[in-house]
């Protein structure tokens, strides 16, 4: 593994609510000096969740809902941020109830993952909610998001729809199939 490299100076260049800009002047082992831009998180510390609500052992429970950045509604797992002072099973189980209008009683943390590593400073944390209980929380959706119960065997079918194209939703969908598939061979 290469040695990292070195951030000589760090500055923020541009702020919104959810995000910032970052100025990174880089020192590579070689001596190489580099300035990249980053998107880093609008607060230090905070992160993302990404849940795999299962109904039952073949069926999740995806949502539709509005995605401004390709304007069209999306199907896609549900998803938020973790709040200050919360876990992110916490912040899974929370986002659970807004969105899908379930508690889960067992979370289990099958991935992080990184969007445009090199662009990016996010993480999402991938979780599986499995005995699920009805409970609704109030969420910060502009509108009611349509729950769409969907096979597990029948994610291909899901692509092909071109109604689910996010790539955290369909990683995390083809690991929970593979997550059950050990599960069911470890069990025999």
């Amino acid at each position: 593994m290469p040695e990292k490299p070195i951030i000589l100076n760090k500055k923020t260049i541009a702020k919104s609510r959810l995000f910032r800009i970052e100025s990174l002047d880089i020192e590579f082992s070689n001596g190489a000096l580099r300035n990249y831009e980053r998107l880093a998180r609008g607060n230090p510390g905070s992160g993302a969740v990404l849940i795999v609500p299962m109904l039952d052992s073949e069926t999740v429970l995806l949502i539709r809902e509005y995605s401004a950045g390709v304007h069209r509604y999306e199907l896609g797992l549900p998803k938020g941020k973790t709040d200050a002072g919360e876990s992110f099973l916490e912040a899974a189980n929370r986002e659970l109830k807004e969105e899908v209008g379930f508690g889960a009683r067992n979370l289990h943390h099958l991935s992080s993952f990184s969007i445009a590593p090199s662009y990016l400073e996010h993480m999402t944390e991938i979780v599986i909610a499995q005995d699920l209980y009805a409970e609704k929380l109030e969420g910060d959706e502009p509108e009611e998001l349509e729950v769409v119960p969907w096979k597990l065997s029948r994610i291909n079918e899901l692509l092909s729809t071109g109604e689910c194209t996010e790539a955290r939703s369909i990683a995390a969908l083809f690991m929970t199939v593979e997550y059950f598939k050990s599960q069911s061979f470890l069990n025999k």
